[in-house]
């Protein structure tokens, strides 16, 4: 549903592995009555193919993100919202969006600290769930819930998988959020046991302008098991944001997006 006017921000929803943009679709209908909002499915996740020269790393997908999110934006300003992987992609595309990021919005994304026998553990278990997946189930009707980790490219996500559990990627990301330009906000699942709400608030504690709320009662997935409180948190936010950055949801403040992408016109 198109937002009320041209200077609405458009909310670019990035899901995590092995996962598609379906996952976001009951929050979106939740916000879009008020918002313009996308969920792309990842390169390589969905019913989206990996281009052959995409690297599965958290760099390459980050400027594949900011890419996009650009192109789909036009003269809208941006709020990237991720959600555990796409978190991580979110903090690489960041700083390449210059000023046409107004915000960043991460649900269950946390972390920062190396932990080498947990992370060696995950991508054993990660291997073994591809390589061992009933791919196809995927054709069967009923299944579309369980769909995207049946079809997801291999490499790409064992790629994936592997960047983001590495010494080095993981020690990135206190840097990447510490070097955030704009507001964030963080949220947590007071009962999420893929990210506890300790690691999303540790995270979150490099940025210099964030927000964290925990949802009580949710897990991993507060855009499945509460849709409509995760959007009222957001909804707040950005009418926050909105007011405090000085612009106007007319677009006025907001550069177009030639201007990153062709800095000499």
């Amino acid at each position: 549903m198109p937002a009320r006017n041209t200077g609405d921000p458009l909310l670019i929803c990035l899901h995590g592995w092995l996962l598609s943009g379906q996952l976001w679709h009951p929050l979106l209908e939740e916000l879009a009555p008020r918002w313009r909002v996308e969920a792309p499915d990842l390169p390589g996740f969905g019913q989206r193919p990996r281009p052959r020269g995409l690297q599965p790393s958290l760099a390459s997908y980050g400027r594949w993100v900011a890419q996009h999110s650009l192109e789909q934006a036009g003269n809208r300003p941006i709020v990237l919202v991720g959600h555990s992987l796409g978190g991580s992609l979110a903090l690489h595309a960041a700083p390449l969006l210059g000023d046409h990021l107004l915000g960043v919005i991460q649900i269950g994304v946390g972390g920062g600290v190396y932990q080498p026998r947990a992370f060696a553990r995950l991508r054993q278990g990660g291997a073994a769930l591809l390589r061992f997946r009933p791919g196809w189930l995927a054709g069967w009707p009923g299944t579309a819930s369980i769909r995207s980790p049946l079809i997801a490219d291999r490499r790409a996500a064992l790629g994936l998988l592997a960047c983001s559990t590495s010494r080095a990627a993981v020690r990135e990301i206190p840097g990447l959020t510490a070097a955030l330009q704009v507001p964030s906000l963080w949220i947590a699942g007071s009962r999420d046991q893929v990210m506890e709400p300790r690691y999303v608030r540790h995270l979150a504690g490099y940025s210099d302008q964030h927000e964290l709320a925990v949802l009580d009662g949710c897990g991993h997935l507060p855009m499945r098991e509460s849709p409509r409180q995760l959007a009222a948190l957001i909804d707040a936010w950005l009418e926050k944001r909105i007011a405090g950055s000085g612009r106007t949801r007319d677009g006025q403040g907001f550069p177009s997006a030639q201007s990153l992408t062709n800095p000499r016109s």
